[in-house]
């Protein structure tokens, strides 16, 4: 069975920092790219991050560039999303996702369940 597991996720005061983890069961990470994706209350799910199935490339949306870094240890399975200087707006319930790598983009074939980021003083 397939399944991407977060963790990492809490409450946390504007200013902060947090590290958002995602690991994999019943298949390797490293077949594919990985994305962050984040929803909050009454909004739009919003790609944050996506990192290459090697590593080599990331990207980032415009809202959290040189605030979030994206990473991978293939070798653990394990994929990282560390966010710096967390603004409340970065409250959202954060996914991991697995999939491609596409130009500008990435598209998700496998989702796991979600982790709670809430950032508040």
């Amino acid at each position: 069975q397939l399944q991407l597991v977060e963790s990492g996720g809490g409450l946390v005061q504007p200013g902060g920092s947090l590290r958002l983890s995602c690991s994999a069961s019943g298949f390797t990470l490293d077949d594919h790219a990985i994305g962050w994706v984040r929803q909050a209350p009454g909004k739009e799910r919003e790609g944050v991050s996506c990192i290459s199935r090697s590593g080599g490339s990331t990207m980032y949306a415009d809202s959290v560039k040189g605030r979030f870094f994206v990473s991978r240890d293939n070798a653990k399975n394990t994929v990282y999303l560390r966010m710096n200087n967390l603004k409340p707006e970065d409250t959202a319930v954060y996914y991991c996702a697995a999939g491609s790598w596409r130009v500008g983009r990435c598209e998700y074939d496998y989702w796991g369940q979600g982790t709670q980021v809430t950032v508040s003083s």
